[in-house]
């Protein structure tokens, strides 16, 4: 290869790739675009966060309504594996917290004005008619935002507002000792293993909810590529 074709093959590479790979663009083959909007680290987490939370959900089920004649998985090894992904949940959420501090991640998960109300009402609409017509999405990912509104409040509601009621409830859960004896007028630990159960079951509907609506890609495998490759296919 020679030198000046190495100059033309980095000037493209910049081109395609800009200074960062974060928000840049690309075409393939066929003109699609592809923005590049998620990074490794995020990538890691998501599909680490994946293992464990489903883990969790299975093992979690089976210490609920544990059935000797029936386990889902017997109860010893249920209540070992629970205690041992809980505490990775624990750590990898507190390493995405600051990872998302350190990097400005968190900014995704913020709907930006203005009318974001009457966009989460159009998101939703889009879901639930707007997509099985043909419709394109109202919102489409660009380099700034790469989740519409409706996405940006749930996932903040999910990572900011339950997630951390799992991880203090599962951590109080383990130490029981640290426990209150008594919140709203009864005892202290079945108020914890009630939100618990609850939390955990908003996470588990999450993830149904999650894994269907990432079928409305470009194509069905779109969103799932996504999250493997960091590339969002338009």
């Amino acid at each position: 290869m020679t030198e000046e074709r190495r100059h033309d093959d980095r000037r493209q590479r910049e081109r395609r790739f800009g200074s960062s790979r974060y928000g840049s663009r690309r075409t393939d083959d066929e003109g699609g675009v592809h923005i590049y909007i998620l990074p490794k680290w995020v990538r890691v987490w998501h599909w680490t966060n994946a293992i464990l939370i489903i883990t969790l959900i299975v093992t979690g089920v089976s210490l609920h309504f544990a059935d000797s004649k029936v386990p889902l998985v017997e109860f010893p090894l249920a209540v070992r594996i629970h205690n041992i992904a809980g505490v990775a949940l624990v750590l990898l959420y507190t390493g995405f917290v600051i990872g998302n501090a350190l990097t400005g991640n968190w900014w995704q998960f913020i709907p930006k004005p203005p009318n974001v109300f009457q966009r989460c009402v159009n998101q939703v609409r889009y879901y639930m008619w707007g997509v099985f017509k043909g419709e394109h999405e109202p919102y489409p990912v660009t380099e700034d935002e790469h989740f519409n509104a409706l996405q940006s409040l749930t996932y903040w509601f999910v990572i900011y507002m339950v997630l951390p009621v799992i991880v203090v409830t599962g951590l109080i859960f383990l130490y029981p000792q640290f426990a209150p004896a008594r919140m709203f007028g009864v005892d202290g630990l079945f108020t914890i293993a009630v939100l618990h159960y609850m939390s955990a079951t908003v996470i588990a509907a999450f993830i149904v909810a999650h894994i269907y609506l990432c079928t409305f890609g470009k194509k069905i495998s779109s969103t799932f590529k996504t999250m493997i490759t960091g590339w969002h296919e338009h």
